[in-house]
């Protein structure tokens, strides 16, 4: 048992969070709520205190102060209450001791084991992916932001009004004193988190038609997409303000950019790419976030080139690796072009050679975000990556061929349009994929109509 006696820092009165009897948070000047962490050694016990580590630093940014850490290892579960009985009495006896009114699990517990550990702890008892919602819903700060994060909420909750009051058992309707068969209470409960949810997601449909509009816009741009990720705190909001003199919020500290900014960045040799900030990932990320941040994450879908940025520094650095993975699997944009660049290279040890073994690897840079090393090496892989992902053709087309002319606007980007008596002269800028499957169009058109003789013969 580890015991954090010290006194952690202190936020700013406004961003104190204090959790509600939901399990979600609600701002308050109220002083911080001490919590008891529960980590289950699973594997070796220096990679359990290492994600003890990453508890301890997600129950400070929820708005915690922790009391102590708790290493159980784990031998068995016990369906109903996930600790067993002797281990429950003695978190109920330190709980009381340390006047701690929360108990932090690093585990995802069911409904029902977290009704029975309330009730076993005296507490409030929060697991992994509660604890991450706390975080999300304080610091969302846009309209999109706080629809995504109650969506994912109300998700999370649905299935766990079973750990709430009494109350929700009594039923409603009858006539007079009576109480007839009607809806109980948790019927009712849910039924309103169904419509609710039911209204977010439709709302969300709306900011997903706006952002789809907002890229038809960008499309007609010949602008290289480039999109950042990794594992929350990697850095990539350091990197994203080096690169274009922007002042994302950068602290240190978990899930600090939630909503999602784009900058252009101008490259060496003329030109420039629009650079995408997200919201970081991290280990087992509720599925409801991601289901609920699709709309903000389909930049990351949508871009011509994903910037996994890695936290050297950090010793877990491949598991994290394997976690961004996981999640760019399920929102199914593994297939995409990516370039890791892995970060924090200042911050290794002096004479440690991992930087440079891995900058050897394939499609990888060794690059620090806050002191600028590597980061001319990364421009240039941009520019080179831009330069091979597009090209520009020149055409002239029938202006008969309407259909031709609508296939190559929608497999390119329309750079210039001049008509030309019979004939439209087009500078088209295609992706290197596509000019594939347009060959014979190209080598068709390409500056050889003089006159406008040709037919139009659509494909």
């Amino acid at each position: 048992m580890n015991q954090d006696g010290g006194k952690l820092h202190e936020k700013d009165a406004e961003g104190e969070s204090e959790v509600s009897a939901r399990g979600l948070p609600r701002l308050t000047r109220a002083p911080r709520e001490r919590a008891l962490l529960i980590q289950m050694v699973e594997e070796s016990p220096d990679h359990a205190e290492r994600l003890a580590g990453e508890l301890r630093r997600l129950t400070t940014s929820a708005g915690l102060e922790p009391a102590a850490t708790h290493l159980f290892p784990l031998a068995h579960i016990v369906p109903a209450t996930f600790l067993g009985k002797g281990r429950l009495q003695a978190l109920a006896a330190e709980a009381r001791e340390l006047g701690t009114g929360v108990v932090v699990f690093n585990n995802a517990l069911s409904p029902v084991q977290q009704r029975n550990l309330e009730r076993a702890l005296d507490a409030k008892v929060i697991d992994r992916t509660g604890l991450i919602l706390n975080i999300f819903a304080a610091r969302a700060r846009t309209r999109e932001g706080r629809l995504q994060v109650e969506l994912a909420a109300l998700l999370y909750e649905q299935s766990r009004l079973v750990r709430s009051w009494t109350h929700l058992e009594r039923q409603r309707g009858g006539v007079g004193v009576r109480g007839g068969p009607g809806e109980t209470q948790i019927e009712l409960d849910r039924r309103q988190i169904r419509v609710r949810i039911q209204r977010l997601k439709k709302s969300l449909r709306e900011v997903e038609r706006t952002r789809a509009l907002q890229r038809r816009e960008r499309q007609d741009i010949p602008l290289f997409m480039v999109a950042l990720v990794g594992y929350t705190n990697a850095g990539k909001s350091t990197l994203f303000n080096r690169l274009t003199a922007a002042n994302v919020d950068a602290a240190d500290k978990l899930f600090a950019t939630l909503d999602p900014t784009m900058r252009g960045v101008a490259l060496p040799g003329g030109g420039q790419v629009i650079l995408c900030d997200t919201v970081g990932f991290i280990r087992d990320l509720p599925h409801q976030l991601v289901a609920a941040f699709r709309a903000t994450l389909e930049e990351v879908v949508r871009a011509d080139l994903l910037l996994h940025v890695v936290d050297l520094s950090d010793p877990e650095w491949q598991g994290q690796v394997e976690a961004v993975l996981a999640v760019l699997q399920e929102l199914e944009a593994h297939h995409k072009p990516m370039l890791t660049l892995y970060n924090k290279v200042d911050a290794l040890p002096a004479g440690d050679g991992q930087g440079a073994r891995l900058g050897e690897r394939e499609a990888s840079l060794v690059i620090s975000a806050r002191t600028g090393a590597g980061l001319a090496a990364l421009l240039d892989r941009l520019a080179a990556a831009r330069t091979q992902a597009w090209r520009e053709h020149r055409l002239l087309l029938p202006a008969s061929d309407g259909a031709l002319l609508a296939r190559l606007c929608r497999e390119g980007r329309v750079l210039t349009r001049e008509e030309k008596g019979e004939n439209i002269a087009l500078t088209l800028s295609l992706p290197a994929a596509g000019c594939g499957r347009l060959r014979d169009v190209l080598a068709r058109y390409a500056d050889v109509i003089a006159s406008g003789e040709q037919g139009g013969d659509s494909l």
